[in-house]
C-alpha cells in the first residue's frame, strides 16, 4: 500500500455504531487517492476504540487513538493530526452529519494552492444545516458563528465547522500555538496562524445524526467563550484561568441574586453564608466540566473533590463575609457592591486551591 498522501482525523466519544458506516463511506469516496484514518478515542465506554480497532485489523488504511485520562474534541484532533506524515489532514466528525463526499473536492483545492485551508460550510450558498441541528443547537451555534467572526481576521461565513482540510505543513506552522481546549478546533487554527490563511468554503449540508447522541450544549458555548478572550488576550493569561475567571463572574452574579433573595428572610451574615455556598457549588460542577474538563472529576472522586472544595474554600468564604461586613459596616459600599467584593475575593481564593488541591492531575 503507498503511503498516505491524505489523513482523516476523526475524533470520536460513544460513537461506536457510527464506525464502520464511516469507513465504508470514506472507502467509497476516496477511491484512487491514497489515505488513512485515524480514530482518537476519548476512552468511550460503548466500545468505539474497539470496533476501530478490530476493522484496523483487517484495513491498513484504518488505525486507532485511544487516549486514557484526557478529554476534548480540540486536543483529540490535535493528536491526531501530529500523528500523521501525510501531506494534507482532514478533521471530520464521527457522528456521520458531515458529508464526507466532499473529500476530494478540499483536497483538488489544496492541491491547486487556491487556498491554505479547505473548510467545509454549511453557510455559503448551496450548504444548509437545518436537517442537522434541533433549534436549540442551531441558536448556540449561530450565536458563536456571530462572535467569532469579530475576531476572524478573514471573512469566514462558517468558523464554527468541524469539518475542514489542511497541508500539514500549515499545521505544524500553527500547532505550538494552539489552545488544544474546546470543540472549536479551526477557529483556534485561525485565531493561532501567524499569517492571515487563506480559506476556500465549499458548501455542504449537514446531515441529521443516525446514531449517538449529540455532544453540543451551552457548556461548549462556555468553552468556545473562554477560547476567544484568551486568544484576545494574546495568550498572556492561562487558559484555564481565563476560564475560572469567567466562569467565577457567573458565580458572581449567583452569588448576589441568592443574597438578594435571602437577604429578609436572614440577617446579612447568614445570607452571606448562603449565597457564597450556593455560588461555590454551581462553581465547582461548572469548572469540573469547562477549566478542568480534561481531569475532570468522576464517581466517588466527583463526591471527594466537592467536599475538598468546601473546606479549602470554606477559608475563602470565611474571608468573604468578613470583607463584606466590614464595608458594609462601616458605610464603604451598599449591601450589593459589599456582596460581589467579598465574593470577588473568594474566586481568587478558590482559584488558587484548585489546580493544586482538587482537580490536581490524577
Amino acid at each position: 500500500m503507498p503511503p498516505p498522501i491524505l489523513t482523516v482525523v476523526i475524533p470520536c466519544y460513544n460513537e461506536a455504531a457510527n464506525v464502520a458506516p464511516m469507513v465504508t463511506r470514506l472507502a467509497t469516496t476516496l477511491q484512487g487517492i491514497a489515505w488513512e484514518a485515524i480514530f482518537v478515542d476519548d476512552d468511550s465506554p460503548d466500545g468505539t476504540a474497539q470496533m476501530a480497532r478490530a476493522i484496523a485489523a483487517a484495513d491498513p488504511r484504518i488505525r486507532c487513538i485511544r487516549r486514557i485520562g484526557r478529554r476534548g474534541l480540540s486536543s483529540a484532533c490535535v493528536e491526531g493530526m501530529l500523528a500523521s506524515s501525510a501531506d494534507y489532514l482532514a478533521v471530520i466528525d464521527g457522528d456521520l452529519q458531515h458529508d464526507e463526499a466532499l473529500l476530494p473536492a478540499m483536497l483538488r483545492s489544496l492541491q491547486a494552492g487556491e487556498a491554505d485551508i479547505a473548510v467545509g460550510s454549511r453557510h455559503v450558498a448551496g450548504g444548509a444545516a437545518e436537517d442537522g441541528f434541533s433549534a436549540w443547537r442551531r441558536r448556540i451555534s449561530d450565536s458563536g458563528t456571530i462572535l467569532a467572526q469579530f475576531f476572524l481576521p478573514q471573512r469566514v461565513a462558517d468558523p464554527m465547522s468541524g469539518f475542514f482540510m489542511l497541508p500539514r505543513g500549515v499545521f505544524e506552522d500553527v500547532a505550538p500555538r494552539l489552545t488544544g481546549r474546546g470543540f472549536k478546533i479551526l477557529l483556534d487554527i485561525l485565531l493561532s496562524s501567524k499569517r492571515k490563511l487563506r480559506v476556500s468554503e465549499l458548501p455542504y449540508s449537514f446531515r441529521p445524526r443516525e446514531a449517538g447522541e449529540s455532544k453540543l450544549d451551552t457548556l461548549v458555548l462556555l468553552e468556545f467563550l473562554t477560547l476567544l478572550l484568551d486568544k484576545a488576550a494574546g495568550g498572556l493569561l492561562p487558559l484555564r484561568f481565563l476560564s475560572f475567571a469567567a466562569i467565577g463572574a457567573l458565580g458572581v452574579v449567583v452569588h448576589l441574586c441568592v443574597l438578594w433573595l435571602v437577604l429578609g428572610p436572614l440577617g446579612f451574615t447568614q445570607a452571606q453564608w448562603l449565597a457564597s455556598f450556593v455560588a461555590m457549588t454551581v462553581n465547582f460542577w461548572l469548572n469540573n466540566r469547562v477549566t478542568y474538563s480534561d481531569v475532570r472529576l468522576r464517581g466517588a472522586a466527583l463526591w471527594r473533590g466537592l467536599l475538598l472544595f468546601y473546606v479549602v474554600c470554606g477559608v475563602g468564604v470565611a474571608a468573604n463575609v468578613g470583607v463584606a461586613r466590614l464595608l458594609l459596616r462601616d458605610e464603604i459600599l451598599a449591601w450589593g457592591f459589599a456582596g460581589a467584593a467579598g465574593a470577588l475575593l473568594t474566586v481568587v481564593w478558590n482559584y488558587a486551591v484548585s489546580a493544586t488541591l482538587v482537580w490536581r492531575a490524577r
